[in-house]
């Protein structure tokens, strides 16, 4: 991250191209008070942020649901429990798997589905650690 001095005694902090997180250097102008920024993980908010993105769908929640009961199940099984079409639900399974939270162990034509427990776990000890 590159920082660039403003005149307004705060340092813009770039973390990308188009991104600039104005980060003061003193303290708050208005009560005095100075929050550092090394005060938050960045990398863990946006690691948790992304595991509740992906998780933020009732379809996927219900999902994550029925696999934390099975050891793995097919695609076409997990259709079963929702009212949509096999397509939507492989839909959400590839997001699901992206985000890290599910992986997939291929059987010949079929795709079958487990939970990731330790993800869960990241995302519940990001959570605990906002309390």
């Amino acid at each position: 991250m590159k920082a660039v001095a403003s005149r307004s005694g705060t340092t813009q902090a770039a973390s990308g191209p188009s991104r600039a997180v104005a980060v003061r250097t003193g303290p708050c102008p208005q009560c005095g008070m100075k929050v550092h920024a090394d005060a938050i993980d960045h990398k863990a908010v946006e690691t948790t942020g992304q595991l509740l993105a992906a998780l933020g769908d009732p379809v996927r929640l219900g999902i994550i649901e029925l696999l934390s009961q099975h050891d793995r199940l097919c695609v076409c099984d997990i259709a079963e429990a929702f009212p949509i079409g096999q397509p939507t639900v492989s839909h959400h399974l590839r997001l699901l798997r992206e985000a890290g939270l599910v992986d997939v162990e291929r059987r010949g034509h079929w795709a079958y589905y487990g939970l990731k427990r330790e993800a869960l776990k990241r995302v519940t000890q990001g959570l605990v650690r906002l309390l």
